[in-house]
């Protein structure tokens, strides 16, 4: 049986990375414009929290799996 191959393993950890974060921001952003009631603190935290995991852990992954040398 054949080696799963580990770029597509990293590919879709990425997109299920990118995916989860911006899911946090649309509830995120549910609780604040409070079509959800729930503290608007934590919607706040949660729209940061999404951009963050949307934009800035994806391209650090991506970075540290990279196998060009410096």
């Amino acid at each position: 049986m054949a080696e799963p191959d580990p770029a597509a393993s990293r590919f879709w950890l990425l997109q299920l990375t990118r995916l989860s974060g911006a899911a946090m921001v649309v509830v995120g952003a549910l609780i604040v414009a409070e079509a959800i009631a729930l503290p608007y603190a934590l919607g706040i935290a949660l729209l940061v929290l999404g951009l963050v995991e949307f934009f800035v852990i994806p391209t650090q992954l991506a970075k540290r799996w990279s196998t060009r040398d410096k």
